[in-house]
């Protein structure tokens, strides 16, 4: 008796598919040995329950990964506690909240950070001025990455991060043009990236001023905008002090250029920062 041959189900013969069932299976088990019918049904039961399974039951997915905080969602968190804390330094001022525009003076020698904003039709006035609890470097511009130099200059935001390793942050637009040109003129280039005002209180290369103290920053951008603010960043605040005498001078030509239009970007602004009278010193604690 010849050897029984099964062949999976739409399997082409000679052109065409020859239906393969356990059915017919079993007709043929006239012909042939009982085992060998019975492992040929075996066979097809096992094949045809496994294609049911592979492609009838639902594939299992992986689990949904969480979706990151937004800009938005960052504000809806803090932002009723950090308009409250802004509230009393924005009367203060006489600025309306949210102001039309804002500046933000960071200070190197002096480790503060002021901001200045202005309603519709006014000037610009201090509003609020906060430590800076965390810096890196010296006096002196940052010239390359790695150097651990916080930058002078004045620069733009450039981005809001509501997932900051630093809690919150805010990016800058270091380097800008005058950054580059002047490195180029140097011949210097790897000039570093990614600077920033944030929270917490350690930094390298940026300026940390504290996990609340920043959320009033971050919701106060997200508020008033952050597209057109300035940011000035100074070795000293030139209005009220001149450069120490013991400062290391940078291997450079133009650093005298650049600290001259820093004092002209400050020369109009106001000094004195605004304390609100309800506003209790603690609030300003990291």
């Amino acid at each position: 008796m010849g050897a029984f041959l099964v062949r999976p189900v739409g399997n082409p013969v000679a052109g065409r598919a020859v239906p393969c069932s356990i059915r017919a299976v079993l007709v043929r088990f006239r012909h042939g040995s009982r085992h060998q019918a019975t492992a040929a049904a075996l066979a097809i039961a096992c094949g045809v329950f496994g294609t049911i399974a592979a492609c009838g039951a639902p594939a299992r997915r992986p689990p949904a990964t969480p979706r990151a905080p937004t800009i938005p969602d960052r504000v809806a968190q803090y932002g009723p506690t950090a308009r409250a804390r802004l509230a009393p330094y924005f009367a203060a001022a006489g600025v309306p909240y949210p102001p039309e525009r804002f500046a933000l003076l960071g200070f190197k020698r002096e480790r503060e950070l002021h901001l200045l904003a202005a309603g519709p039709g006014q000037p610009l006035a201090v509003v609020r001025a906060y430590p800076i609890l965390g810096a890196s470097g010296e006096l002196g511009p940052k010239l390359r990455e790695g150097d651990r130099q916080v930058p002078e200059g004045i620069y733009r935001i450039d981005y809001l991060n509501p997932n900051s390793i630093a809690h919150l942050s805010l990016g800058l637009s270091y380097p800008n043009p005058y950054d580059r040109a002047r490195a180029a003129e140097d011949g210097r280039d790897t000039l570093g990236s990614a600077i920033m005002i944030h929270g917490g209180v350690a930094s390298v290369g940026c300026l940390a001023i504290g996990d609340r103290q920043y959320e009033e920053l971050f919701v106060l951008a997200a508020d008033a905008g952050w597209e057109n603010a300035v940011v000035v960043l100074s070795p000293v605040d030139f209005r009220r002090h001149s450069l120490p005498t013991d400062q290391r001078t940078p291997p450079t030509r133009w650093v005298g250029d650049l600290y001259a239009r820093l004092r002209t970007e400050l020369a109009p602004l106001p000094l004195e920062p605004v304390r609100a009278p309800s506003a209790p010193l603690a609030s300003a604690a990291p």
